[in-house]
């Protein structure tokens, strides 16, 4: 039911995801679908759940058991962006939501025992921990805004367009190739430096 949600979120996207369009799909009545699910927001969180499983999935098949605190930060918020852009509107979804069991804690476990192994205390791995979850779902929500979802009637961001209409403003036009033209490129450089920043907090602090 939670993988036809998904298939149906790609079609239709966040608003138009109802309970009455995923039972048309299962060829079932909406009501039957309240057994499971009381309101739209149960069944945000069962998806945003489901997400969770399919990253840390992704997530296992890459990982090192030798990699850095870094390396690890790192890599559990790219694998988070590669399930959230696989998901119209997915960055907005998994916002907000409540999972619906403890399987994030598995992952969560492992990233942030390699904070503390490395010497952080277990209140600063959550910090800074949340301060790339937090970057990375801000991120991904403004870049799936940007590219839009042309195939589906959805217009994205036009640079040529953007530069025409803002020419008094030339700082500004010329901002759009950063902002908008390579999103992956962008992801990088911010992730790398809340992550430099993240360790030059943590050492001013006098961590080894």
């Amino acid at each position: 039911m939670v993988s036809t949600a998904l298939e149906v979120l790609n079609d239709v996207g966040l608003d138009g995801l109802t309970l009455r369009r995923i039972g048309k799909e299962l060829d079932v009545q909406a009501p039957a679908l309240y057994w499971h699910f009381k309101n739209k927001q149960d069944l945000l969180d069962a998806m945003a759940t489901e997400m969770l499983r399919r990253m840390t999935a992704m997530e296992e098949a890459g990982k090192t058991e030798d990699a850095t605190w870094q390396e690890t930060l790192a890599g559990s918020h790219r694998a988070l962006r590669r399930v959230l852009l696989s998901y119209r509107d997915g960055a907005k979804v998994y916002s907000g939501t409540r999972f619906t069991d403890t399987s994030y804690a598995v992952p969560m476990e492992r990233y942030l025992a390699s904070l503390v192994r490395a010497g952080f205390t277990p209140r600063a791995a959550a910090r800074a921990f949340y301060t790339s979850y937090c970057f990375t779902i801000g991120y991904v929500i403004e870049e799936q805004s940007a590219a839009g979802y042309p195939d589906q009637g959805v217009k994205g961001i036009d640079l040529d367009e953007r530069t025409e209409r803002l020419a008094d403003f030339p700082v500004t036009a010329a901002a759009g190739a950063e902002l908008f033209g390579d999103p992956d490129a962008g992801f990088e450089a911010g992730l790398a430096a809340i992550i430099t920043g993240i360790e030059a907090t943590w050492r001013a602090a006098g961590r080894p």
